[in-house]
């Protein structure tokens, strides 16, 4: 018989935190569940980490060459034979109960095609932080327009997804080299507003140097070619890029004053999200609140 769920985790890289983030959802309770491992051609001891946990747990486990985290994820997905399918990263750590509690969510709300919690960060010395509030403002649903105008926030590590619904809209897109926003936009976008529940942490959010949102102007010019291929005719598109400009001159400001007095030229506007950043400029990062 098929699982209820799938978790699909890429591997690049993390042999220090590879073995915990597989423990953490191999020690999951209370729902049939299966976990596919694929490894994107990791040049550290990853994969002789993960060939040794397969062995010894049975997990679905692949080492093949590097592709990205979109064609990994999108690999893993067509492995995938549960019902509802999550993915994770393999530097995070999965707490107790998120595939029974998010599943059950599901089997309670028929309707709902995904659904996504919350997460909180995951500091070196173990220690965690609050919820972050970017994600709690998208309860208790995430519309497109929400989400297209970067109005609601959802966490790449907090979803779970009916597999064949989403394998119908395509799945991951390997035009883009994070898998997240596309993903969700297209959920949003064919099936209409989706659940998000503060009632369960997905993710302890490991928090390094490496985490790719913080590389801004990586991640929004990213966003802003995501909506111009995909939605460009959408009435609301010339609003979205606004928005997202207004989003990344924030994003920046709150990490560095004089780059986002670089970045003015190329992403000012009329708009009053915009102006509304500004202030930015002039308050101490310590009293930000992100």
């Amino acid at each position: 018989m098929s699982p209820k769920v799938s978790v699909i985790l890429p591997s690049y890289n993390h042999e220090q935190f590879v073995e915990a983030a597989v423990r953490s959802v191999l020690e999951q309770t209370g729902v049939d569940f299966e976990l596919i491992v694929v490894d994107d051609g990791s040049k550290d001891r990853s994969p002789e980490i993960l060939k040794r946990l397969s062995d010894e747990f049975g997990f679905v486990y692949v080492h093949r060459p590097n592709k990205g985290v979109t064609a990994t994820l999108m690999e893993a997905l067509l492995l995938a034979r549960g019902r509802y399918v999550c993915s994770f990263s393999s530097d995070d750590i999965m707490p107790p109960d998120r595939l029974k509690k998010q599943s059950d969510f599901l089997d309670a709300h028929p309707d709902a095609v995904a659904c996504f919690g919350q997460v909180v960060p995951l500091y070196d010395d173990g220690s965690l932080g609050p919820m972050d509030v970017r994600y709690l403002r998208s309860v208790p649903q995430v519309s497109f327009e929400e989400s297209f105008l970067g109005k609601k926030a959802l966490h790449g590590c907090a979803e779970m997804f009916v597999r064949e619904k989403i394998l119908e809209i395509g799945g991951y897109d390997e035009r883009y080299f994070f898998e997240d926003y596309p993903l969700y936009l297209k959920i949003l976008y064919h099936y209409g507003p989706q659940p998000a529940s503060k009632d369960f942490v997905c993710c302890y959010y490991r928090e390094h140097g490496e985490n790719l949102h913080t590389n801004h102007d990586r991640i929004y010019s990213e966003i802003l070619r995501i909506i111009a291929d995909n939605y460009k005719s959408h009435p609301l598109y010339k609003k979205a890029v606004r928005a997202w400009k207004a989003n990344w001159f924030s994003a920046v400001a709150a990490q560095s004053k004089l780059e986002a007095i670089r970045l003015i030229p190329k992403v000012i506007s009329i708009s009053p999200r915009f102006w509304l950043r500004i202030p930015k400029l002039f308050v101490p990062k310590k009293l930000l609140p992100f």
